[in-house]
């Protein structure tokens, strides 16, 4: 009897600890990707780091691409679901879309099949949020903002409103081609997710 019950405390315990020990799925583009930088260095990574000194044992998945766009990570991520069963999945794309001029309604459609594939595999979802420089018109880059808001509160998911908040467009944030994050500029962004993404874990 005594051995019954050893051998279900411990396989109890493996349990609890596996159901701890999440994984975290960043599909982005390359701000995430750390582009012209030590991935090791990037948010992402830093991440990692964060989780740990937490006393988390989440592990972190970056499976961010440089260049891509809203609809090459739609494109993607049903494999990326299958292979790492994410207990969370942190959607950062759409820049590239804007930058591009790509209508906001693609961009809506293509990150709703994400938000919707994510919660139909058991994750919850993080959106950040981006915005666009002034010069592409206010009646785009209005819509293009609005885009992230909007389906926030549809899908009922968390969302970070301006993931580059403190970054874009201040002196030493951004590299020489004024799109990608400075290695200073990581701890701002990893600062701007981690208020919403910690009581997510």
């Amino acid at each position: 009897m005594r051995a019954w019950w050893l051998s279900g405390a411990l396989a109890l315990m493996f349990w609890a600890q596996g159901a701890v020990a999440g994984t975290l799925l960043v599909v982005g583009d390359s701000i995430s990707a750390a582009f012209g930088l030590d991935s090791r260095q990037g948010w992402v990574a830093m991440l990692q780091e964060r989780l740990r000194k937490e006393g988390f044992e989440h592990s972190v998945v970056n499976a961010s691409i440089s260049g891509d766009t809203s609809a090459g990570g739609a494109a993607r991520l049903s494999a990326l679901l299958a292979e790492h069963k994410p207990e969370l999945v942190i959607i950062e794309l759409g820049g590239n879309d804007g930058l591009r001029g790509q209508p906001p309604a693609q961009l809506q459609q293509n990150l709703a099949s994400m938000i919707d594939a994510s919660q139909a595999s058991g994750a919850k979802v993080l959106l950040l949020g981006m915005r666009l420089p002034p010069n592409y018109g206010a009646r785009y880059t209005s819509a293009f903002a609005q885009v992230f808001a909007d389906l926030a509160e549809r899908k009922q998911v968390a969302l970070v409103p301006f993931f580059l908040e403190g970054v874009g467009g201040v002196p030493g944030m951004m590299q020489a081609d004024g799109i990608h994050p400075t290695q200073d500029a990581q701890a701002v962004l990893l600062d701007n997710v981690w208020p919403t993404l910690k009581p997510m874990l």
